[in-house]
Formats: C-alpha cells, sequence, structure tokens
C-alpha cells in the first residue's frame, strides 16, 4: 500500500509539473506575439544588458520544461518499478466506496433535506 501511494506521488507530482509547463509555454506564446499583448510597452526590446519580459518568459517555459520532462522520467520509473516489485499495473488509488447507508447518514441526509425545503 505505501508502495502504491509513493507511486502515486511521484505520478501526480509529473502531472502537475506537465500542466504548469503547459501554462507557461502558454504564456510564452502569448508574450512572443505582438499581437496578442495588451500592454503593447512589451513589443519594445530590453535595455542594453536586460533580457526582455517576453525572453524571461520563454527562459522559465524552457526550465520548467526540464523539470517536467525530469519528473516524467522518475514516475515512468516508479511505475515500472512498482510492476516488476508487486507483478501487477500501477492503478491510481482509489477509496473504497461507502458500505450500506447507516442510522445515522440516513438521518444526517433527512435532516439536511428539510434545509433544502
Amino acid at each position: 500500500m505505501h508502495f502504491q501511494r509513493i507511486t502515486g506521488s511521484f505520478v501526480s507530482s509529473a502531472l502537475g509539473a506537465g500542466e504548469f509547463y503547459s501554462t507557461k509555454v502558454t504564456e510564452a506564446r502569448d508574450a512572443t506575439a505582438k499581437h496578442a499583448n495588451e500592454d503593447r510597452d512589451e513589443d519594445r526590446d530590453a535595455p542594453a544588458g536586460f533580457d526582455s519580459r517576453a525572453d524571461r518568459v520563454r527562459q522559465f517555459a524552457a526550465e520548467m520544461a526540464m523539470q517536467a520532462y525530469a519528473l516524467l522520467a522518475a514516475a515512468e520509473g516508479a511505475v515500472t518499478a512498482y510492476k516488476e516489485i508487486t507483478g501487477e499495473d500501477w492503478k491510481a488509488y482509489q477509496t473504497p466506496a461507502q458500505g450500506p447507508a447507516t442510522i445515522e447518514r440516513k438521518a444526517a441526509s433527512t435532516q439536511m433535506g428539510a434545509f433544502q425545503a
């Protein structure tokens, strides 16, 4: 069970990094496309020796690409190791379904229903 959750952490981290990277790529494209800039001053070149905002956004997106790729590799390794150790394919953890409703749950549901009336 612990190995299941550790593998899930790797996969979740890789997924989050991929989504974050996608957002940063979109921001970099928007900053680079002159017609997409709402603030026209961002079209100008930066002062000598400094990067423009668009340059910095593109650089950050590139750094996030490397991080997302590294996390993807770690997640794939964890999933492979899980299968090798347990002999089963890794599946995301899901909480078990609740059993039959108890008297307390039925009473709470009825009480909550009274508030909506």
